[in-house]
């Protein structure tokens, strides 16, 4: 589906990889985070994140994340390291945290349980907010989460099949599955104030919980404010003035570029369509955007999560939805079968996808 022809809607992507040595074990970023602009540590050590800058188009984008990767990629063979665009680390994993007062406040907070962020890998789609349509926007977005299917690329956490989507159901159903309101897709919202209403309400049950904990308030706020105390699949971010969307696997650029351009494509039609929503189907079309009832987007979630584009019933949607679903090749299918991944097998598939992601790269600068 192309965009509609009036003013550019802005768009940028964060994207985590895993940071290997040459043998697939995994290893600090270091000098990485210094190749190129928008390269940072993530909270774990093993982890690096490429992101871009607000874009106006499809090309520009593609442009700027293929250029900044590729200055990662050359500082990476100089010193011996590889990234690897793979949602978990597959097998049995010790990932270790970096030291600092946020990941301790979550740690108390989340509990136990925080131990299965650290094996999550992603994607973060951010798009331009278009006054007056925040809202509209943000339902849209709600409701294309099943898009996460595309880019899935890993089913195994600790060596064993979880899901389609292992990430996703990581952070989902496991890393806050103890704290209400946290890690799930919220329903769509009325208006900004709602919205605004909803931060407010959760970031007062996050100071009671890590109050409870044994944190002062003062540690607390000095981390943490209503915006970034929440860990929901799409979010309206006011710091950014964007829509973002939490929810893809990190995977080739390629793939990504892709699906953060659909996305915001799908996006850009509210300029000039209408916005209801209706039943259980769902479609986009020049006159309109359709979402299906918010049940039925849960019912289309969890199937992206399960079985990926292995369910019909999700390829069906997505396709209403403006997504051209065969230009995409998740790598969680490809992989998936194994009873169990052993870290040798772990190691290996790794750098097999290393070599993917730096073919990925050097083919985009050769066009």
């Amino acid at each position: 589906m192309s965009e509609s022809t009036s003013d550019p809607l802005r768009r940028s992507i964060e994207v985590e990889y895993w940071v290997v040595e040459e043998d697939g074990s995994f290893t600090d970023p270091g000098g990485l985070v210094d190749a190129s602009p928008g390269a940072e540590r993530e909270f774990v050590e093993p982890v690096l994140e490429v992101k871009t800058t607000p874009c106006d188009s499809a090309a520009e984008l593609r442009e700027e994340l293929y250029e900044r990767l590729g200055d990662v990629l050359a500082r990476a063979e100089e010193v011996g390291k590889r990234l690897v665009p793979l949602a978990t680390p597959l097998s049995e994993e010790a990932v270790t945290e970096l030291e600092s007062d946020r990941t301790r406040i979550q740690n108390r907070v989340v509990g136990s349980d925080f131990q299965y962020a650290r094996h999550c890998v992603g994607t973060h789609v951010h798009v331009e907010q278009r006054p007056g349509r925040e809202i509209d926007q943000y339902n849209a977005l709600v409701a294309l989460d099943p898009a996460l299917a595309l880019v899935n690329s890993s089913p195994y956490y600790d060596g064993k099949r979880l899901a389609a989507g292992a990430r996703s159901k990581l952070y989902r159903r496991m890393t806050y599955d103890d704290v209400p309101h946290q890690g799930r897709l919220w329903r769509y919202a009325d208006d900004t104030r709602e919205w605004s209403r909803r931060l407010e309400r959760r970031f007062e049950e996050f100071l009671v919980r890590a109050e409870a904990e044994g944190v002062d308030r003062a540690t607390i706020e000095a981390n943490f404010d209503p915006e970034s105390a929440i860990w929901t699949p799409v979010q309206l971010r006011a710091e950014f003035g964007t829509v973002e969307w939490r929810s893809p696997d990190c995977s080739l650029p390629s793939d990504v570029v892709r699906l953060a351009n659909s996305v915001a494509g799908v996006v850009k039609y509210l300029d000039g369509a209408t916005l209801r929503i209706d039943g259980d189907d769902g479609r986009v079309t020049d006159e309109q955007v359709v979402l299906p009832e918010f049940d039925a987007v849960l019912r289309y979630v969890n199937a992206a999560i399960e079985d990926g584009l292995d369910s019909a019933e999700v390829r069906s949607y997505l396709d209403r939805m403006g997504f051209d679903v065969d230009a995409y090749s998740p790598v969680s299918h490809e992989i998936d079968g194994r009873e169990t991944v052993t870290p040798a097998d772990a190691r290996e598939l790794r750098l097999t996808h290393a070599d993917r992601l730096e073919r990925d790269v050097r083919s985009a600068v050769r066009q």
